[in-house]
Order: structure tokens, then sequence, then C-alpha cells
């Protein structure tokens, strides 16, 4: 298991990420692996959601990593501390809408399922499990 709170900012996020990547290497699944840079993405992902999207001023977001060898997954969860819940645009936005809205969509076509659950104290978890294609070791 793998937790670390960051700073619910760009640079946060971008740190949790290469975090994540580096967490999943000491754990057997190679950087640049198709493993590793799905997790990275999700990663990247939930992470900036949490920064644009649930942060509340003066509070961190949590990443916790789980890799279940037996199961070959990797679970990501990324916690902070608004309530609003996210949910996935019903239809891939327009180009023309500008760059954002397509980041659980992502997820959800990446992760092999994802969701979002409630936790201890204020805001929520949005989760996702990500299959290992290759694990060395």
């Amino acid at each position: 298991m793998f937790v670390q709170r960051f700073s619910a900012t760009r640079r946060g996020a971008r740190l949790a990420r290469r975090l994540a990547v580096h967490q999943l290497d000491l754990w057997g699944v190679p950087y640049g692996s198709p493993s590793s840079e799905v997790v990275a993405l999700v990663v990247a992902e939930l992470a900036a959601n949490a920064v644009l999207h649930g942060r509340v001023p003066g509070r961190d977001f949590e990443l916790r990593l789980r890799c279940d060898r037996d199961a070959d997954f990797v679970r990501v969860e990324v916690s902070d501390t608004h309530p609003g819940r996210p949910k996935p645009p019903d239809s891939i936005p327009d180009p023309a809408d500008g760059d954002g809205g397509r980041g659980l969509l992502l997820v959800e076509t990446l992760a092999e399922r994802w969701g979002v659950r409630e936790r201890t104290g204020p805001g929520k978890t949005v989760w996702a499990e990500c299959a290992l294609t290759r694990v060395v070791n």
C-alpha cells in the first residue's frame, strides 16, 4: 500500500503521478510498461480533478495505491474534501467547447471499473482499478 497527501495544486497533481509511477516500479511494474502508463494516466486525471474540482482552500488531497498481484490489478484512490460527486458526461464533449470534460471518460476507458464512495470526514474518494498486463519479479 502506498499513501501520500499532496497540496491541491497543479504541482501536487504532477508529483502524485510521478510518485505513483515510481511506486509501481518498486512493485515490479516497470517504467514505460503498458500497465505503468495506464495507471499514470488514471492518477493524473483523478489528481487533476481533485485539484480543479475538488479543491477546498487549505486542504490537501490524498493518493492511495494498492497493488494486488493475485488479482493482477492496481487500485487507485484519490480523496478530497469537496462534497461534489463527479460523473462523466453523457457524451463526448465537442472539441469546440474547450479542453475539459474528458478526464472521467478517459478513466472509464482505461480502468476496468471506477466509482465514487464516501470517506471518513468531509468529501469523497474517487477510485479506479487498472489491470496489470505484466508484473515482473
